[in-house]
């Protein structure tokens, strides 16, 4: 078995454990920096919107496609000088035909326009196509994926809920996946990549992969608490914490084997390509499954956690196993034994007590029958006469 597979295993039994949960306050400080940095971005920079979003001309024609093919264009088209040119976006479709795309422009200018790709492209003007499309149905394709977003958002809150039967888990998995949204358009922001509709295709996709990792992690922390009221052996955040152990191995190898073809993809559309959909697509899903992946480990469990802590019941059951961890370890201290540890494995927690030592003058039990001599003696072990003990 290998190192992590041993480390798994260990994790799993509880054998080894880290404190995540313990530690909530660090990773909710870190997601708010996180979250704080995307608002700045937000802010200050906003989105890169996309030619389907903010509306544009888009001209199309053919030509061998070169290595050199999207520069050229790219050049040919700033040369004219169209006011409110912008930055235009050159992609390549197949090996013979070139787009370009620009921010909406003036009937002069799209000519002008249009007849610097014609001369680039050593063909005449009417064999570029030129289509426009309105700010108006930007606005339809905007509003249709805020309200699939929403409309997502409120089938897995219900969902979760029926499936666990506990409204805290709901609100803690769409924190979380808020979280992942909020940083992932933060990141577009800060780095001035275009928004598509292939980005809202990926922001939805990695809310899906969010939301499974952190069902399974619910899955095994409703194992880990079923009774748990019933009993004073560790708190529910204990078994929270555990369930994290439990899984964060898989979470790990999960997502490792999601990014590498994703990074793939993504080091292709950026440096190879340039630019175009399969960028757009690639950043919101490599950005997203890293952030979904941490938030199923680090914020979900120790919001849920968080939540339930609040219950009377829990607080109830908080007070009792503290209680009990005090006396055991003021009884260890007596015998000078180390405290008592809470370990756990496939989903039970057990307390684990060293072995109990007797007291000073404390009579110790023996197998053989004990013979008191009065009073004042001490009570001896009864031994066979001498004459009848064996040789």
């Amino acid at each position: 078995m290998s190192k992590l597979g041993n480390i798994g295993a260990k994790l799993h039994r509880g054998e080894v454990s880290y404190d995540f949960i313990g530690k909530r306050k660090v990773w909710f400080t870190v997601s708010l920096i996180l979250v704080a940095v995307s608002v700045i971005g937000l802010a200050v920079r906003g989105l890169a919107l996309g030619i389907e979003f903010k509306g544009g001309t888009e001209y199309q024609t053919s030509v061998a496609v070169t290595d050199s093919t999207i520069d050229d264009f790219g050049n040919a088209v700033k040369a004219t000088n169209a006011q409110d040119l912008g930055d235009p976006v050159v992609t390549t479709v197949g090996s013979d035909k070139v787009r370009i795309q620009t921010r909406p422009l003036s009937q002069d200018d799209i000519t002008k326009v249009r007849t610097a790709i014609a001369q680039q492209a050593g063909v005449q003007p009417n064999q570029v196509s030129t289509s426009q499309i309105g700010a108006s149905w930007g606005d339809q394709i905007a509003n249709k994926a805020v309200l699939a977003l929403i409309v997502f958002l409120v089938l897995v809150f219900l969902v979760i809920w029926i499936y666990f039967r506990e409204s805290k888990a709901s609100m803690a998995a769409i924190i979380a996946l808020l979280h992942d949204v909020l940083i992932t358009v933060g990141v577009y922001a800060l780095i001035g990549f275009d928004v598509t509709p292939a980005t809202v295709i990926g922001v939805l996709t990695i809310l899906g992969y969010s939301l499974y990792d952190t069902v399974v992690v619910f899955d095994k922390i409703r194992e880990n608490t079923r009774g748990i009221t019933g009993s004073n052996r560790f708190t529910y955040s204990d078994a929270t914490n555990l369930a994290v152990n439990q899984t964060v191995v898989r979470s790990i190898n999960t997502t490792l084997i999601a990014l590498m073809p994703v990074g793939s993809i993504l080091v292709v559309g950026t440096v190879v390509l340039g630019t175009g959909p399969l960028k757009d697509l690639s950043l919101a899903l490599f950005v997203g499954i890293a952030v979904g992946a941490y938030s199923s480990v680090f914020i979900a469990p120790a919001l849920l956690a968080t939540f339930k802590e609040r219950e009377p019941g829990m607080q109830a059951l908080r007070r009792r196993v503290l209680a009990k961890r005090a006396q055991q370890s003021g009884s260890a201290a007596v015998t000078g034994e180390p405290a008592a540890a809470l370990v756990g494995g496939g989903g039970t927690a057990t307390v684990v007590r060293p072995q109990d030592r007797p007291k000073a003058g404390t009579p110790v039990a023996s197998s053989r029958p004990v013979k008191s001599t009065g009073s004042a003696g001490r009570p001896q072990p009864s031994r066979k006469p001498r004459s009848k003990r064996g040789k």
